[in-house]
């Protein structure tokens, strides 16, 4: 046989072992990821189990051992998983070799700095401030001989939301009247700069003088605050933060995002509880409590809730200490539970399942499906009702999301939000620390 055709065989014999292999490990086993993230002092079992003994490999010393062994190299038996545990952050590639020679998976490593906060549920009020006058409505005034709303004539649209009357930025609804009513004495059209979406606009707006009321008018509806209640997802001790509802505020009326200026977060306690029928969600009816203890300061309104500012863990909390947060992929189908109040100021356990969980590698608002399986919870809510928002979803000891929404027509079913968006939003960075020797560069 010439030396051609023996390499030829070899490497078919090879080709063909390799899809043996990976079709076993795929039978029995996941295959390993091409990403693997950590938390520093975390233990992983990385399940490769393959049937030949494999030589797995890092390059970079310092940020994972294998097999309680700092080495960077680590042999492992036919059959047997590998051990990681995570030593500081940074980033590093894990190599496995069939044989000890042939490549086979390189897996990179992200090691970040540990993390855990303590997990909410209380029923809180929400008072937030928009950062500027919010267009809700065009409202028709009479003139002397129609009806007309300067406001629409200009092109402002509702959801618009108005920062400036005349370079004057506006704070508060108030401060609107006494411009409008100086510009048209005047008669000068008002200069108005507005936002609507990402875009900065300006328009020249003429007021019109209401006969009937004999007040000058923008012919506007419009509104600078708005208030509700929710439920606390988390609070972070070491960095001061917090993040609560799961989901964005939006106006009542436009259903637009609200642009936060300034709010608070106050003590809240729960009244009573519409429950939750297919096609009709319910709602958690909570009073601000009397001389309500502040909580904290509304900074931000994203799509996975508000946050901002908390000095200390709020009463009524079931923890008194930080607990861990799992990664997007850490999150399992299984058993969990969330924490809520039904009634008063108690935050409760209930049990619930993850029945769905979504791939994301960026931040997306549907992350998961759960279902409410706890009886007592069932009962006196009919499932997931409004207010509820915000929950905190524990799952093996982590917090993993939080409740956002229901399904009308399945109120014991609704949506979660993985914790890290939050996170995220909360200004809390979860990535490895790679200000290495070998990747500083001058500025």
């Amino acid at each position: 046989m010439n030396r051609n055709l023996k390499q030829r065989i070899l490497g078919l014999f090879v080709a063909f072992f390799l899809c043996l292999i990976g079709t076993t490990a795929a039978a029995k086993y996941p295959l390993l990821t091409s990403e693997l993230r950590m938390f520093e002092g975390q233990a992983a079992q990385v399940s490769m189990d393959l049937p030949v003994q494999t030589l797995a490999s890092v390059n970079r010393p310092g940020v994972v051992a294998m097999d309680g062994t700092p080495s960077l190299q680590a042999n492992v038996e036919p059959g047997h998983s590998l051990r990681l545990t995570s030593l500081t952050t940074g980033v590093t590639d894990l190599k496995l070799k069939l044989f000890g020679k042939l490549p086979y998976k390189t897996v990179k490593v992200k090691v970040v700095p540990d993390l855990k906060v303590i997990p909410g549920g209380q029923t809180i009020g929400v008072k937030v401030k928009s950062d500027g006058i919010l267009v809700v409505g065009h409202h028709q005034i009479t003139e002397s001989r129609s009806k007309v709303s300067p406001g629409e004539v200009a092109g402002l649209k509702l959801g618009d939301l108005i920062t400036h009357l005349n370079g004057i930025k506006l704070t508060d609804a108030k401060e609107v009247s006494p411009i409008v009513e100086k510009a048209g004495k005047s008669k000068k059209p008002l200069e108005v700069t507005f936002k609507r979406g990402n875009e900065v606009k300006t328009t020249r707006l003429t007021p019109g003088y209401d006969t009937k009321d004999k007040v000058w008018r923008l012919g506007l509806y419009i509104r600078d605050s708005a208030a509700g209640v929710g439920t606390l997802t988390f609070y972070a001790p070491k960095q001061g933060v917090y993040g609560a509802l799961g989901h964005v505020i939006t106006d009542m009326n436009t259903q637009t995002p609200i642009v936060v200026g300034s709010g608070q977060v106050i003590q809240s306690s729960v009244t009573s509880i519409s429950k939750s029928e297919n096609g009709e969600p319910g709602e958690k009816r909570a009073i601000f409590v009397k001389e309500g203890k502040l909580l904290g300061t509304i900074e931000r309104n994203t799509n996975f809730g508000i946050f901002g500012k908390m000095d200390k863990n709020p009463d009524h909390s079931l923890y008194g200490e930080p607990v861990p947060v799992a990664f997007a992929e850490e999150v399992k189908e299984g058993p969990a539970e969330i924490l809520t109040v039904v009634n008063g100021q108690q935050v409760e356990r209930f049990k619930v399942e993850v029945v769905h969980v979504a791939k994301q590698h960026t931040p997306e608002t549907k992350g998961m499906v759960i279902r409410i399986t706890d009886p007592k919870l069932i009962n006196k809510t009919g499932g997931i009702v409004q207010g509820m928002s915000g929950s905190p979803i524990m799952q093996n000891g982590k917090l993993i999301g939080a409740v956002t929404h229901v399904f009308v027509n399945d109120p014991k079913s609704g949506y979660g939000c993985f914790i890290e968006w939050m996170l995220k939003d909360a200004g809390i960075s979860i990535s490895p620390n790679t200000n290495t020797d070998n990747n500083l560069k001058a500025g």
